[in-house]
């Protein structure tokens, strides 16, 4: 029987000491910011980084959640199920080396992201694919802050509470 009591609360933007203590295995509910970014995204984040380039949110503690929501018509969000992790693995090191402590997502990831997770103290977190509407209620708040371009793919800064995933990778 599942209560509160096993549910570790994670706040963000994630401090060193809070992600250190967490162990694979272990349920987290999030609650602060999250930073939504797909494929597209990582790649303009990416060479940002290596080009000396404002980025779209500070780094330093951020969590990601590997999502594209749907449009909102008229919540505060669509549907925001996660994504496949491995598609960011090309650029999931780069970010965790600048600072990034939190990536969210489904799927396994590769052996060198999670040696970076490891080398850079950050944490890899696995939320339930096909809970879209789940996640969705755990929303208060969705601003589109960098590459509207990209349509659903843009990144959105996402106030989150008793967001539930599992730790994965530490």
């Amino acid at each position: 029987m599942n209560n509160d009591t096993e549910w570790i609360r994670l706040d963000l933007p994630a401090s060193e000491d809070a992600v250190s203590r967490l162990e694979v295995g272990q349920k987290v509910k999030l609650f602060g910011t999250v930073y939504t970014a797909r494929d597209q995204a990582h790649k303009r984040i990416a060479e940002a980084i290596r080009e000396g380039r404002p980025l779209p949110f500070p780094l330093g503690g951020a969590a990601i959640y590997y999502c594209g929501p749907t449009p909102a018509n008229g919540r505060i969000i669509g549907a925001c199920g996660p994504t496949t992790s491995g598609r960011m693995d090309a650029y999931a090191p780069l970010l965790f080396e600048h600072g990034v402590a939190v990536t969210i997502g489904k799927g396994e990831r590769s052996a060198e992201v999670k040696a970076a997770i490891t080398e850079h103290g950050a944490v890899y977190l696995s939320a339930i694919g096909g809970a879209a509407a789940l996640y969705q209620s755990r929303v208060r708040a969705c601003e589109l802050i960098a590459y509207p371009d990209l349509g659903c793919e843009a990144v959105y800064r996402l106030t989150v509470e008793d967001f539930p995933a599992v730790v994965s990778a530490v």
